[in-house]
């Protein structure tokens, strides 16, 4: 099963929550920022339908792949330089 972590850290003057190197929006405070990364973690578990899904790489190129609606990641939020916060 694949496993997202969600870090909450400071972020453009605020906090914000990172999946990977992707920053989510800037929130004034750290619990405000607590909460979008616990309630996008959550959103994760909630199965959808099969789709085809296309979404940019590191590098710049697209990828282009099938997903199965009912195979849902594990997911934990993290303090960064901290441990997780189930």
């Amino acid at each position: 099963m694949t496993r997202l972590s969600y870090h909450v850290g400071e972020h453009d003057g605020g906090y914000g929550y990172r999946l990977g190197d992707v920053w989510s929006e800037t929130f004034a405070d750290h619990d405000a920022a607590l909460s979008a990364a616990k309630s996008a973690a959550q959103r994760q578990h909630f199965e959808g339908s099969n789709a085809e899904i296309s979404y940019q790489l590191p590098d710049g190129r697209w990828q282009s792949e099938h997903v199965d609606g009912g195979d849902r990641p594990d997911t934990e939020v993290v303090e960064d330089g901290a441990r997780a916060i189930r």
